[in-house]
């Protein structure tokens, strides 16, 4: 009797097929599960593509975010979840997390600690390894550049001063913030995380650079030096 209860999308509605619903009611009506349903396309003889969806979002708890973790092959373990639709739903998700990226530039002063995570946490904030960036800035605040100084391990990074101020002048920033993300989720500075930003901020002031802040990202919270009185 249960088999028999299945549905397909094709018997539905035209008001509730998800494609035909976002010509006629606009994206922002369907569930994250009607619009993964647009990406696959189809479900299988035993499940619409809307359940299907349903499913897989059911399994990272309706998490867009995990969602977006999952592998190739994870999403390929879903019955229905073919090479091409897994390809399908990971390219969605990863131009979603480069526009929320893209947004956040446009907030182009910085006036708080806030703006700084809204700026680099979709580009560091989920990463499985550390990364070390610096936003450079003019003498407004406003953000003329970001550069990614190191790349390492979920053990640490490495950071050459040299680089960092050679950078800033040549562009001419006169103020600058440290960013970097802790895979482990830990908002604790580390010896070698306060370490580097004291060699820093002197480097900093014997050029009339300003080091304004050093913040640890992760994908939820961060932890700023200047806003915890660490400077």
């Amino acid at each position: 009797m249960a088999e028999n209860s299945f549905f397909p999308i094709t018997n539905w509605s035209e008001d509730d097929k998800p494609r035909e619903k976002l010509m006629l009611k606009g994206k922002s009506v369907l569930s994250d599960a009607e619009l993964i349903a647009i990406l696959i396309g189809s479900g299988s003889r035993s499940e619409s593509a809307v359940d299907l969806s349903k499913r897989i979002l059911a399994s990272v708890d309706n998490n867009l975010n995990a969602l977006g973790k999952l592998s190739l092959s994870q999403l390929m373990q879903f019955k229905g979840i073919g090479e091409a639709k897994a390809i399908s739903i990971i390219a969605a998700l990863e131009l979603g997390r480069r526009r929320r990226g893209e947004d956040a530039v446009e907030l182009k002063k910085i006036t708080s600690s806030k703006i700084i995570f809204e700026i680099m946490q979709p580009i560091i904030g989920e990463l499985p390894h550390e990364e070390f960036w610096i936003i450079y800035m003019n003498n407004s605040n406003k953000v003329i550049a970001k550069s990614q100084l190191s790349k390492g391990g979920i053990t640490g990074t490495l950071v050459d001063v040299r680089i960092v101020f050679k950078s800033a002048l040549e562009i001419g920033a006169t103020a600058l913030i440290l960013c970097h993300n802790h895979p482990s989720g830990t908002l604790i500075p580390s010896d070698a995380d306060k370490q580097i930003t004291r060699k820093l901020k002197l480097a900093g002031d014997s050029l009339e650079i300003k080091v304004l802040d050093h913040l640890i990202i992760t994908e939820n919270s961060y932890f700023s030096f200047a806003d915890e009185g660490i400077f």
